[in-house]
């Protein structure tokens, strides 16, 4: 190793910047949710605007990290990861900020399949960098940050997007895309290209000879239900607005606020989930659901905001909850050859569900009568959910299998 690499050891702050970028992960929905109502009135004169806004302003960005991720990760690994972290964040802030200037929907969802694009660059390329500079435990704790610095920074950002959205009407949220230019000045500042290093043999690849096979039908199965877990967590993020619209909230600073409250829940059950691991993988999982589907059919039947409000609150906890749990089911136990591409395909299924969301939501609102019942209906399905996780939970203590707590169900 040489002299340079050798002063050039990652720390804290390295951390924190490459763990930054995460907030660009929810910045595309959270931003909007506030304000969501109102580009619905812009746009009401569109043929289709409501699947237009939801699926082409709202999730596109999601969607289309769906779609651009693996080619992030090929384009990394060939021209480098950083100089594509920093122009991808550069592009990131202009294509972000461009609603504010234009007036045509159609214009609109092209500068949002940008954001889409860069933000699937941005994700890949950090997520990649964390893995490079740490290693054991200090690369699993920067890695487990992630959800919680995500989940924290929606508060915020939903606070601040519904105060722009009352002083400049729903084009004021777009501005804070411009942070990225902020974050990409640390990045350029306080990081550097990983260098290359060869991987050492390990006992898994030794026992395989050529390579590891895919565990394609666990991965199918955790999949399967990341994206159930998935569509009820973003649901609340993309329907918040909307639902307490219907409830008489027709500020955007005062349903950014209320969201916000609710979405406290998100960061206090990522904490908890700590001490959930205890329980067995079936049993925790069913009552994250459990808990998921009342808190929905509740809120779908809510009488005033403020009922609607502690519903909520109590949903996001349960969500917060069911995030780790995903993934920690899908990540501990891989041998190291498969590990990036499994990671890879539980991301797809957990940004599949926020890309999900807002069609199915549109769907069920148009075909029950409005948000607050498609709420209700989506939490029966949650608890259809429950149900069959707490069969395979009594069929496992029947059989003797799965026993023992999350941790060590989910290395089986």
């Amino acid at each position: 190793m040489s002299t340079v690499q050798a002063e050039r050891r990652p720390g804290f702050l390295q951390g924190i910047m490459l763990l930054l970028p995460i907030t660009m992960s929810v910045m595309g929905i959270v931003l909007l949710v506030p304000v969501l109502p109102e580009i619905m009135k812009e746009f009401s004169g569109t043929p289709g605007s409501q699947y237009l806004v939801q699926l082409g302003i709202l999730t596109m960005p999601a969607g289309c990290v769906l779609l651009f991720s693996p080619p992030a990760g090929v384009l990394s690994d060939r021209f480098g990861r950083r100089s594509l972290l920093l122009g991808a964040m550069v592009i990131y802030a202009f294509m972000g900020i461009a609603p504010i200037f234009l007036h045509n929907i159609w214009a609109i969802i092209t500068s949002r399949v940008g954001v889409g694009i860069c933000e699937a660059v941005i994700m890949t390329t950090s997520t990649t960098m964390i893995s490079d500079y740490f290693k054991g435990a200090a690369r699993e704790r920067w890695m487990a940050s992630q959800t919680a610095v995500a989940s924290t920074s929606a508060l915020f950002l939903f606070q601040i997007a519904g105060w722009l959205g009352s002083a400049y009407g729903w084009r004021g949220p777009f501005a804070i895309y411009l942070f990225s230019l902020v974050l990409a000045i640390g990045v350029a500042l306080f990081t550097w290209e990983p260098a290359h290093e060869a991987a050492p043999s390990t006992g898994a690849a030794a026992a395989t000879g050529t390579g590891v096979p895919m565990p394609w039908r666990r991965l199918i199965g955790i999949c399967a239900v990341t994206l159930m877990a998935s569509v009820m967590f973003y649901t609340y993020q993309t329907q918040a607005g909307l639902a307490l619209d219907q409830l008489g909230i027709h500020d955007a600073g005062q349903r950014g606020t209320a969201t916000m409250i609710a979405s406290l829940g998100v960061p206090i059950g990522t904490v908890l989930f700590w001490a959930a691991t205890r329980l067995q993988l079936a049993a925790l999982i069913c009552l994250e659901f459990l808990l998921i589907g009342v808190t929905y059919v509740y809120m779908g039947q809510a009488a005033d905001v403020h009922g609607f409000t502690v519903a909520a609150f109590a949903n996001q906890l349960g969500c917060g909850l069911i995030l780790p749990t995903m993934l920690t089911w899908a990540t501990h136990g891989l041998p190291f050859e498969i590990r990036g591409r499994c990671t890879g395909w539980w991301t797809g299924a957990f940004v599949a569900g926020q890309f999900l969301s807002g069609g199915i939501m549109t769907f069920l609102a148009g075909w029950l009568g409005g948000v607050l019942k498609a709420l209700a209906a989506l939490g029966l399905v949650s608890l259809t959910a429950a149900a069959c996780a707490f069969l395979a939970f009594a069929i496992g203590r029947l059989s003797g299998a799965s026993a023992g707590p999350l941790i060590r169900a989910v290395r089986d």
